[in-house]
């Protein structure tokens, strides 16, 4: 299984940005996907994640201005950014966990980190 992470840039604060997440090899089921982030002399944290029953978790300092959500045919989730602020700065990584087609067992694994830099 492979994730490909996308969609990270430089936004001005209040922008937006879209990060996507596609998730493609053996897959019979994707049954949780969070987006991570680690800012420059911190430690990684939880923003947002999404189960395949559709319950979504979101760090308090991003509630009401990220809004994870998932495709479930195209095993793709997005974590839409609006009201970006400086302090959003950093590098994004998904993490799914899932089920293999097949062999039915289970995954878990890591996409390439995104830039995301917000500028005051």
């Amino acid at each position: 299984v492979q994730l490909q992470a996308s969609g990270g840039g430089v936004v001005q604060a209040g922008g937006s940005l879209r990060l996507s997440c596609v998730a493609s090899g053996r897959i019979f089921k994707l049954t949780d996907v969070g987006w991570y982030r680690r800012a420059p002399g911190k430690q990684r944290e939880l923003v947002a994640s999404i189960t395949s029953g559709g319950r979504t978790n979101y760090a308090d300092s991003v509630k009401g201005r990220f809004t994870i959500s998932g495709d479930n045919f195209k095993h793709t989730v997005y974590l839409q950014m609006n009201s970006l602020k400086p302090e959003d700065t950093a590098v994004y990584y998904c993490n799914a966990e899932g089920i293999y087609s097949g062999s039915h067992s289970l995954f878990d694994y890591w996409g390439q980190g995104t830039q995301v830099t917000v500028s005051s």
